[in-house]
This record gives structure tokens, sequence and C-alpha cells, in this order.
């Protein structure tokens, strides 16, 4: 069995590696809210509220999802996740 730590750390040494090497053609959305300096829960609120007012104003319907996936990335296994990326 892995031993948690040390498989948090090669997960990170893998991570600086690929940002180093790739990190120029790497680019997110402006919708893009999660895991981007200086934008957070209170940016991406605005946000939808200012779209939901615009619905409103222009009597128009609204309808809203949220899913929570905070957890997801927490079950990835990252040998297998190196593996596919190898591939």
């Amino acid at each position: 069995m892995q031993h948690p730590l040390l498989s948090h750390t090669l997960s990170k040494v893998f991570e600086c590696c690929i940002l180093d090497r790739f990190g120029s053609f790497l680019t997110t959305s402006d919708n893009q809210f999660g895991f981007k300096k200086g934008v957070g829960c209170n940016y991406a609120i605005r946000v939808v509220r200012n779209v939901v007012d615009t619905y409103i104003k222009n009597s128009r319907t609204a309808n809203l999802c949220a899913i929570d996936l905070s957890k997801a990335f927490d079950k990835v296994n990252p040998y297998a996740l190196y593996l596919k990326l190898m591939k």
C-alpha cells in the first residue's frame, strides 16, 4: 500500500513539472471560478446574481443547478492518472 504523504508529494512534484513545461499552453475560461488566483466564491456569486437579475429584468425564467464536485478529485488514483497521461 502506498503511503498517502508520499503519494501526495509525488503528485505535487508531477503537477509542478507539468505546469513548468506546459503552463503557457494552458488557459482557463473567464467563467471558471475555482482554482484561480484572485477569483473566489464572492465573485462567482456576484456573476450568477447579475445573470439572474438580467433574466428577471427581461421577464425571462432563470433556472439554476449547482453540483458540488469538491471531493471528486480526492478519489482519483494519482498513479492511474499518471499512466493515462503517459499514454
